[in-house]
């Protein structure tokens, strides 16, 4: 059956549908960078507020600001912009489809549709997923950078802004002097303090052609931070397969876990929906939670993927299957990891564990290790080097956190050890290798890369340990490290 407004009651009966009017539904919140996750998290919440009769007034516009967003774009529309989620728990499989989405801005150079749509009033919250690398921070100090062609373009030429954030500035620019006000502005990604580096990024870039506008934006609008979490993988062809298997013809369908959480600030400038009564957290201590799902999770990614990659281990499931990988990342989760982390209320980190155990567990869950392991230089930043800074001041254990950092480094030289060519998986992935080949004979040169070590690499207790390691992976392998780790 096509996914369509029109076919959405002859659906098979199994599947759940929107039991509100979509015809009724009215923008009040554009989301830029219309992936994956959004369309399970973000979007499955405000969903559930519509299936209780709330919120019908904060449907969401999508927008993007790359080429291939044209192509999402495109998918969606022809199927009305709804997306079938496909719920995949240990015990079996569920379908929803959900459809607070209602437009999706064309994708055009200069971003004038996006501009334009984002000044229009009714729309009160702008939110983005647009990965932990996409705010133009400076590798381990997180300032801005204010260097990048991306920024200095928008700079230049404000009125044709290239990124989501000179966009974004644009329109804030017309609503100034409209009268029309501020919007909230939303990071959904995996950052510790999303909203503090948003602000961080748009008022640094309108400050490089507009002080006024800078100290509007600053003094105007909000930038709540949240802590996002669900495992959904990539959409390919056995995804497509699935949904096509429960009776449902979509493009664009979405496979994900059976767990969400959602821990928000509550700082809205211009209202927002009561995403609570969805099963949203609001807090005023969002960087607890972050903490404990960045450094369990996300760096608990980290130690799972690269190991895997190295070992031709193709998905995060399998590699909780493997004895020495799946060892590896309970003993420097519960030695390294879990110490560096408090309790939330409800939660210790040791519990935590055990359910992002299960989670990684979950045999229906195939995520890759080449998905998890993409962009290393933002995620090792972020989720593995805040631990090691907290280990190393308090004098604890890190050499599984430096066995971590020499299996991205001797990833990053590009092949694994069957022979195999690693794809190209980072952003920096050149220059990332050609440091990676030489660290081989000289490890200290992977180290010396500031923009992803600062000061790290001064440490003598982390960098000897981290040459040892990178070491006996290029002497003896993979296993041989981890059985040594292990057995320690």
């Amino acid at each position: 059956m096509q996914l369509s407004n029109r076919t959405l009651s002859d659906l098979p009966e199994t599947i759940l549908r929107p039991n509100y009017d979509r015809s009724r539904l009215k923008p009040g919140i554009l989301h830029i960078g219309l992936g994956n996750f959004h369309r399970a998290h973000q979007s499955w919440y405000l969903h559930r507020l519509m299936q209780q009769g709330k919120a019908l007034d904060w449907a969401i516009i999508g927008a993007g600001v790359r080429d291939y967003d044209a192509g999402m774009r495109r998918k969606l529309l022809a199927q009305d912009c709804l997306t079938t989620l496909i719920e995949l728990a240990p015990e079996g499989m569920a379908g929803e489809v959900v459809g607070p989405m209602i437009d999706y801005v064309p994708i055009e150079e200069g971003n004038g549709a996006l501009i334009a749509a984002m000044a229009e009033p009714h729309v009160r919250i702008v939110s983005l997923t647009v990965t932990e690398g996409g705010y133009y921070t400076g590798g381990a100090s997180g300032a801005f950078d204010a260097t990048h062609p991306d920024i200095q373009h928008d700079a230049a030429d404000p009125d044709r802004p290239r990124t989501a954030f000179g966009a974004m500035l644009a329109a804030l620019k017309r609503r100034r002097e409209a009268g029309t006000g501020p919007f909230t502005a939303m990071s959904c990604d995996n950052l510790q303090g999303n909203g503090t580096i948003l602000r961080q990024t748009l008022v640094s870039l309108a400050r490089l052609s507009d002080a006024g506008l800078a100290d509007w934006i600053d003094a105007n609008c909000s930038f709540p931070n949240s802590m996002v979490d669900c495992i959904v993988p990539a959409t390919g062809p056995d995804e497509l397969a699935i949904a096509a298997g429960m009776g449902i013809e979509d493009a664009v369908p979405v496979t994900h876990e059976n767990f969400r959480q959602w821990v928000i600030e509550d700082d809205f400038c211009q209202g927002r929906p009561e995403w609570e009564l969805a099963g949203a957290t609001l807090s005023d201590d969002v960087h607890a939670y972050e903490t404990m799902k960045i450094r369990i999770l996300n760096g608990g990614h980290q130690v799972l993927a690269n190991a895997g990659e190295m070992l031709s281990v193709a998905t995060i499931v399998e590699c909780m299957e493997h004895p020495l990988i799946s060892a590896f990342f309970r003993k420097v989760e519960a030695e390294e990891i879990v110490p560096h982390v408090g309790a939330v209320p409800g939660m210790t980190p040791e519990a935590y564990l055990q359910v992002i155990d299960g989670r990684f567990s979950n045999p229906r869950i195939r995520d890759t290790t080449r998905r998890v392991a993409f962009d290393g230089s933002s995620r090792h930043s972020g989720f593995i080097h805040p631990i090691l800074r907290d280990a190393l001041a308090a004098g604890t254990g890190i050499e599984g956190l430096a066995l971590v950092e020499a299996f991205w480094a001797r990833m990053c030289e590009g092949t694994r050890e069957d022979g195999s060519r690693i794809e190209e998986n980072d952003p920096h992935w050149a220059e990332l290798g050609e440091v990676a080949r030489a660290a081989r004979q000289r490890p200290e040169v992977w180290l010396k890369q500031r923009d992803h070590y600062g000061d790290l690499a001064d440490d003598a207790r982390f960098s000897q340990a981290f040459a040892r390691w990178l070491r006996l992976l290029w002497s003896e392998g993979s296993e041989a490290a981890l059985r040594r780790y292990c057995a320690a």
